[in-house]
Formats: structure tokens, sequence, C-alpha cells
């Protein structure tokens, strides 16, 4: 390949994509590779939130916590698909934080990052609002009720992929870059296709947003000695059966310090998470302990009437935040400010990725661009855009989605209610992209269960990157939990098939 790009970016987490979609959108040419799917590592095994991180106003993040709650509407109103608002009930828990604290750290969440369409935070009397119904009676009689948003965080992703390369940015799954080399100011970066075979591109930027595995890229060749350091934090969430009838969140205070989430999932779950633990070995084998899920067991029966024990457990999952290492003394008080960090080896630049959130993402692309502005030279104005440009499907009103659901069942009245409304929350606008012409669920293909067709699953192919069962049914439609084994199995087999 003689081309020669702007930026080659090594890692298709959300930090990656989202650089490669802002440098693509300022007339620079984009490589970007991953070593396996789109999403695949730390951004696929979030809380799956949009939040301004509340409990880090204990830390005195400020400057995090105000970009955040930025963040968190402009990120809503690009992509009101997969993000949408979500109401969290913070029960007084007795012994633990003062109901005046409470009070002050909500005051200041509400008014540092400049809400504009997300509802005030209120006070709730839990004796006798309906959210105070699955709580211990008598244990908890008052608490807050605030605003954040949830996300589907592997579609985030994806689509932000999808535009950096509608756009024109190149974007390659499957391929590991396993050798770095410079020459005559230009970097050189091998990359190793999933079959073996072995290819080199060239740029004159390189972004190293290897996310857990930042320290591993600069140790392929980079001719870098990292002045940062990478914390692992490993982070574990389970799913139960849903927990509650209504539709708000609770945030639960816990002896150690530590706070736990309890979220309305997929209509009929409830996600529970997270834990916050230093972790040593191979990112890729994180895997959910006995240990975190008694934990995040136990921490939501000390406010639930019903109990959760892990025999209620129907899903676990984990995944590793490559936090920057601040010296903190646990990991639940490490910084979750992100850190670039520009080396010049032989006048080449190179800019590594510590840290960062699903919700600062954009902010932090931007930074990055400002940051290697003085060594790129496109020729489009050099100013941020991504704040006001919808992502793939996100063209709408963020109150848009009812109605589009029901534009859905009126075209395609052989779809269900629940069929229509995952369509429209996952694609958006583009859901007509593969739903085509069809007049009937015959016209959509083979049925593969849990509402997942042919065609969703061709387009998901063609135009998003899947490559294997896993790709589409735990990240890109999140149907997993209504799958069974043998179901997952016979997409792979037809993938295999249909190649």
């Amino acid at each position: 390949m003689d081309q020669i790009f702007d930026l080659a970016i090594i890692g298709g987490g959300v930090n990656g994509c989202g650089i490669a979609r802002d440098a693509v959108g300022r007339g620079n040419s984009v490589f970007l590779c991953e070593m396996n799917d789109l999403a695949s590592g730390t951004s696929s095994w979030s809380t799956k939130l949009v939040h301004g991180g509340l409990r880090y106003l204990e830390y005195y993040e400020f400057r995090l916590v105000r970009e955040a709650l930025i963040e968190r509407e402009i990120l809503w109103q690009i992509a009101p698909h997969i993000i949408r608002p979500l109401r969290f009930v913070l029960p007084h828990h007795a012994g633990l934080r003062p109901t005046w604290l409470l009070r002050l750290g909500l005051f200041l969440y509400d008014h540092i990052g400049g809400r504009h369409l997300l509802p005030p935070t209120r006070s709730v009397d839990l004796t006798r609002d309906e959210v105070g119904k699955p709580l211990i009676p008598g244990r908890y009689t008052k608490g807050f009720e605030y605003s954040d948003c949830f996300v589907d965080d592997a579609r985030l992703v994806v689509l932000t992929a999808r535009d950096a390369a509608d756009r024109g940015a190149e974007i390659h799954t499957r391929s590991r870059a396993v050798g770095i080399a410079q020459a005559d100011n230009i970097w050189q970066v091998t990359i190793e296709d999933a079959d073996g075979a072995r290819s080199t591109i060239k740029a004159r930027v390189l972004v190293n947003a290897g996310g857990p595995w930042v320290e591993q890229v600069l140790a392929t060749g980079a001719g870098v000695n990292a002045k940062a350091k990478v914390r692992l934090v490993q982070g574990s969430h389970i799913v139960v059966r849903k927990l509650y009838e209504h539709d708000r969140a609770y945030m639960f205070q816990n002896s150690d310090g530590r706070i736990v989430f309890a979220i309305p999932y997929q209509d009929d779950f409830t996600l529970i998470g997270t834990t916050d633990r230093d972790y040593e070995g191979d990112p890729a084998k994180v895997k959910a302990t006995a240990e975190e899920i008694g934990y995040l067991c136990d921490s939501v029966s000390e406010y639930l009437a019903k109990p959760v024990k892990p025999e209620d457990v129907v899903w676990s999952y984990a995944g590793v935040r490559p936090l920057y290492d601040n010296g903190a003394s646990e990991a639940k008080a490490a910084t979750r400010e992100y850190v670039l960090e520009l080396d010049l080896p032989e006048g080449t630049p190179l800019l590594s990725i510590y840290g960062g959130k699903i919700t600062t993402h954009r902010r932090l692309a931007e930074e990055a661009l400002e940051k290697l502005a003085p060594y790129l030279h496109s020729t489009k104005a050099r100013e941020g855009w991504t704040a006001k440009a919808p992502l793939p499907g996100g063209d709408m009103d963020v109150s848009a989605i009812p109605a589009l659901t029901a534009e859905l069942l009126r075209s395609y009245p052989f779809l269900s209610p629940a069929h229509a409304n995952r369509i429209a929350h996952a694609y958006g606008t583009r859901a007509r992209n593969w739903l085509g012409d069809a007049r009937s669920i015959d016209d959509l293909g083979r049925f593969f269960g849990a509402t997942l067709t042919e065609s969703e699953v061709k387009y998901l192919m063609a135009v998003e990157w899947a490559v294997t069962a896993e790709d589409i049914v735990w990240r890109r439609s999140k149907l997993g939990l209504r799958l069974s084994a043998g179901e997952i199995a016979a997409i792979d087999q037809w993938i295999a098939a249909h190649r």
C-alpha cells in the first residue's frame, strides 16, 4: 500500500473510533485497525451509562464531572436512538453520607454542567412513592431522584466507526498491529489479518488507542519509553431477571464507600454493577469472579426487600478499564481523567491515550486533534464539528423514538410492537436500510430467534463489520440474553455458509 495516511489509529474502542471520526471529518486521511471486533475490549463491558459521575465529586474531580455533564446532553442529541434519559433513585442510608451532603452533591450535579434538557433532581418520600416499594420496608424513608442517560455502548462505538467510514476513513477489524517502525518521519505499521497475512501501512501520525493494551502497543517497536502508566481496574457486572416494575434505576451506597447501580435492562432484566479492583494479567481473559458476584448481590440485597442471590444471575460480564495511574491507594479512587501523551521519537508524532470514559470520548477526540494539529495538514477548518453532527440513524429529535416506532409499525405491520421498538432504538432512521420493501416476516429471510432475522444479520455483516455470532448477539443487537446456545451456534453456522 503506497498511500501515506495522515493518521493511523491502533484500537477500535470508543476512543480510537471517536478520533477516527473527528479526524476524517476535518479532511484527514485515516486508517484504523482493531485486533478483534470493534468495542470488544473495555467499551462493550461498561455499565451502559452516559453520566457525569456523581461520585467523582467526592474526589474533587469537578472539571471531569462538568465536562461529562456537558457531553451527556450533546451525545443524547446526536444519538437519541441509542441513548435515552434515565432517572436514578438515591436512597438515604443512615450512617453513610448525610442527607445534606447528598443534597449538595446533587445541587452541583444539576448546575455545573449546563443541564438544559434533562429534568432536575427531586426529593422522594420512599414510604409513599412507587420507587420505594422494592426497598426493605421501614429502613429507607427518604431519597433523591436525579437524571443521567443510558447508552447502548457497543452500538455507540460501531456507529461512530460507521460514520467515520462513511466520511472516508478505512476501518479494519480483525487486524492486529504486530510491528511499528519509523523511517524518514513516517510511521510504518505492520498489520496481520485474521488469516495471518501481513501488510504494511504508512502514516504521518500514529495514535495509540490500545486501551488496556496501550503499553503493549508501545512495546511493538515504537521507540518510546512511556512516561505515563496505565492502571488496569476490573469492573464486573451481573444481570438478573427484572427486580421491579417501574422504569427508574437505583444508585445504592455501600458501607465501603463504593456505590452500585441497579438498572432496568433489555425490558425483562436488571443490570447490577460495578466492582472496582486492580487487575493483573491478560485483559482478554478477565471474568467476573464468584467473590465479585457475591459482592454485587450483597450490595443490592442491603436495600431490596427481596434479596438477590448468586443463583439468580443469568449472565455476568467483566471488563478492564485502562485508567491513568495517578498513584491512588485504592482502585475506586483512581482518577477517571484521561491523559494524552505526545511523544516525538525522531520527530515523528505518536499520541498515546490513557484512561477516558464513554461519556467524554467525543471531547477526548477533540483534544487529541487539537494536540496533533501542528502535525496535520488538512485543508479543512480545524475546529471541532462532531457536537452537531448526528451519528448514523440519529438524525431526529430526542423525543422522536415513539413516533419512529409507530411509523415502522405502519410501514411493516407484520412487526410486533416490541420488535419495531427494538429496531427503532438500534437503527434509528436507518432501519429501512435493511427492512427495505419487506411485506411479511418471511421477506426478511431466515428467523434465528428473538426477532433476529437473516436480513438484519446480512446488514450487520455488510455495514457494521460483524463477523461472528458473538459480534451480532452480544454487541450489535444485545439479543444474547434471549437466544439459546444452540440458536447462537446456528447463526455462526449460517455465517460460515454465507461468507
